[in-house]
């Protein structure tokens, strides 16, 4: 890994078999925004089907524990770390999108500091940096239709040839680019924050962003060098927002088929814990930008590589 920051790594001792996610006063607050402050709170899925345990009544800010946010496959298009930014849009098109993850241990509920945090998904066109001759994305038409949760035909098998799916194994990367790709560091409430655009779709996968959390390593002057993938996953966007950003240049120019989020094969349809993002945007102007949060509880002691 590459960068200028130096801090120490992270210590971590329980048990792994017990996972959950905390938030505090039973909703998740993260206070970014586009264009300005913007607060979202947890949805309601997360704060009822989720909780695996009641705030104390005696508490007004009593922490609430959920489970372990899912662990997915890596996918063939990861590249380790090459850029170390908060800034990952460069000079792709789209709506922008403010992603803020808050990255706890999932055994003691605490904040875990110091963690490397990778994201990296595809562009408004389903184009992924680094793996452009392996992409498979298209112009013309938006996807049509109004999100009713019930997929049409058979959900897809696997990824199509030649393109980007949720297979596990790794490809070699076949250009330099590398745009919509970086990695940044938890401060000490596990928060890291990354500028992007809202992720287009390929054929076979619905619209997602993958991530991995790192720990146990170490930031120095030459980035972030040691440690293990305690997390693999993957987050994803409801019906709703993908629908209205489809009417949006230039994802209004694809001619690409869409899976859905109830046809996709990686999300396991559990809502928050499987990494369904809390969004909040203008619904009249989706635009204008979109804001995006969740907490994604780890078993740091554990390695989840995805592969």
């Amino acid at each position: 890994m590459t960068g200028n920051q130096t801090a120490q790594g992270p210590k971590h001792k329980q048990d792994p078999t017990r996972r959950k996610v905390v938030v505090a006063g039973g909703a998740a607050v993260a206070a970014v925004g586009v264009g300005g402050a913007l607060a979202m709170t947890a949805s309601a899925d997360e704060t009822t089907a989720s909780a695996t345990s009641t705030a104390s009544s005696t508490s007004s800010s009593a922490e609430v524990c959920y489970k372990l946010t899912s662990e997915t496959t890596e996918g063939p298009y990861y590249i380790d770390a090459d850029k170390i930014r908060q800034d990952i849009t460069e000079d792709k098109e789209g709506i922008p999108l403010t992603l803020t993850l808050k990255v706890i241990d999932s055994e003691t509920c605490k904040p875990i500091r110091d963690a490397a945090v990778d994201i990296w998904h595809c562009d408004a066109l389903g184009i992924y940096s680094g793996y452009e001759s392996l992409s498979t994305g298209g112009g013309g038409t938006a996807p049509t239709g109004a999100p009713s949760g019930t997929p049409t035909g058979e959900p897809p098998s696997g990824a199509p040839s030649g393109g980007p799916g949720g297979g596990g194994v790794h490809e070699e990367p076949t250009d330099d680019e590398r745009y919509l790709r970086g990695t940044w560091k938890t401060d000490k409430q596990g928060r890291v924050t990354f500028k992007t655009i809202f992720p287009g779709w390929y054929r076979g996968r619905c619209v997602h962003i993958h991530t991995k959390v790192h720990v146990d390593g170490e930031w120095t002057d030459a980035g972030y060098e040691g440690g293990h993938a305690c997390h693999t996953g993957q987050f994803f966007f409801d019906e709703e927002s993908v629908l209205a950003s489809a009417e949006v240049e230039p994802y209004a120019t694809s001619t690409t088929e869409r899976t859905t989020l109830t046809e996709d094969t990686i999300y396991d349809q559990s809502g928050t814990q499987g990494g369904l993002l809390r969004l909040k945007y203008n619904k009249k102007n989706i635009a204008k930008g979109v804001v995006g949060s969740l907490t994604v509880g780890v078993a740091p002691d554990e390695t989840n590589d995805g592969t």
